[in-house]
């Protein structure tokens, strides 16, 4: 079976106290979707902000001086936002496993569906690790690693990718409607200006319907 997964990169920061975050592992992949507990979303909206945390420069309105509102600042302000991750894909019955790379972030999961409507291969990285998708015909070899010519690599067909990005977009759909519900909880004075801004980030309206 082959699973794929909107994922989160995360990195908590010391001492982050703005609101509940989840203890998980640095570094490590958080898959979004409709099941995350309250703590989970508050680390994906945590590290969506922070991914944004950026001083403004040019003619970018000044930070706030409020620590929340100074922290949210990127994520409420800035046009092209940024959600380190991307999409995981995992055969199970191979232990497998494909994962973003370091060129890769979660709000560009829609190049996906380019590369299957006219694409014949799509980068994540570069050396040391360069995960690479690339299509033959009606097939789709996902490899680990390009960099190695005996990278582990996953074979699917364009029909099952699809299936797989729709699953995608139901994910995140659903992740977005929990946001909503947490920020009106967590961030009452900022909760639709979040939400409306994670929906930019993952490129996926908060009403979006299943495909």
């Amino acid at each position: 079976m082959i699973v794929m997964q909107p994922v989160l990169e995360i990195y908590t920061p010391e001492g982050f106290d703005l609101w509940p975050v989840a203890e998980i592992e640095p570094f490590g992949f958080l898959p979004l979707s409709g099941s995350l507990s309250s703590a989970e979303v508050g680390t994906a909206v945590m590290r969506i902000a922070g991914c944004n945390d950026i001083d403004p420069a040019g003619d970018r309105p000044c930070r706030p001086a409020g620590a929340l509102d100074a922290f949210l600042h990127g994520l409420l302000t800035f046009d092209h936002l940024f959600a380190a991750g991307g999409l995981r894909v995992t055969d199970t019955a191979t232990g497998v496993t494909f994962l973003p790379g370091c060129c890769d972030g979660l709000e560009d999961w829609r190049d996906w569906h380019q590369f299957i409507d006219g694409g014949s291969l799509l980068g994540f990285g570069h050396d040391p690790v360069s995960p690479v998708a690339e299509r033959f015909g009606d097939v789709v070899r996902l490899t680990v690693n390009a960099e190695e010519a005996d990278s582990p690599v996953i074979e699917l067909s364009v029909t099952q990718l699809r299936h797989l990005l729709a699953g995608v977009e139901r994910n995140l759909a659903d992740f977005l409607a929990l946001t909503a519900d947490w920020a009106s909880g967590h961030l009452p004075d900022h909760g639709t200006l979040v939400t409306a801004a994670l929906s930019r980030a993952l490129d996926s309206p908060a009403s979006a319907e299943p495909l």
